[in-house]
């Protein structure tokens, strides 16, 4: 597409949004990796939620959770996600819609080992999603996670990673008077070639 250039330049839309996330590091105050992740229910409700994208691959986004969870229940359930990255200081966003598959291999091990041991055994501690009583509970909990499974504890077999791999992924950018650049890329499967076309803002 002739006109796609300068920050949409590329022929790998996983490049540039891992070009678009680096940028966004280097401004952003907190979290420029959080991900407003949709799913729906099993009455096909919508639910979302901020989570923190862990990953972009070669071919897909990864990111990771308790297993036992809403979000989890409700991804697992459909077998499709979708999440919006919004940059204010950049005035940009990524948008992807695909399938969800579980990562709860290597690579979650690897990652969860890398975590603050506060927040591996708050993985262990915490019943994401369930009714607390209150926070002294969870603080109780999370003390005797810490006396049962010491200072390496492994990782949780209920927590893991999600990884979507996207049938759609959309760049847009802010115009002067809200006339906005969008370039949606579309494909039928992970092995599809890309289709790239300009929308209207």
């Amino acid at each position: 597409m002739s006109d796609r250039s300068g920050i949409f330049q590329g022929n790998d839309p996983f490049v540039i949004a891992r070009r678009w996330l680096a940028e966004a590091e280097a401004v952003e105050i907190n979290d420029a990796n959080a991900i407003a992740l949709a799913s729906v229910d099993s009455d096909g409700l919508p639910n979302v939620r901020m989570v923190l994208l862990k990953e972009i691959e070669a071919n897909a986004f990864v990111f990771y959770t308790n297993y036992r969870s809403a979000k989890a229940e409700e991804v697992e359930g459909a077998g499709k996600a979708a999440f919006v990255m919004h940059w204010k200081s950049l005035r940009r966003q990524i948008r992807v819609r695909g399938n969800v598959s579980r990562e709860d291999g290597a690579q979650a091990d690897a990652y969860y080992a890398s975590r603050s041991l506060k927040s591996r055994l708050g993985a262990w501690a915490s019943a994401q999603s369930q009714p607390l009583s209150s926070r002294a509970a969870l603080m109780a909990e999370v003390a005797k996670v810490t006396a049962a499974k010491g200072a390496n504890p492994p990782r949780p077999p209920f927590w893991g990673g999600y990884r979507i791999d996207p049938v759609e992924i959309e760049f847009w950018a802010d115009g002067a008077f809200r006339l906005h650049d969008r370039f949606r890329w579309t494909r039928a499967s992970s092995a599809a070639a890309w289709q790239i076309a300009r929308l209207s803002p």
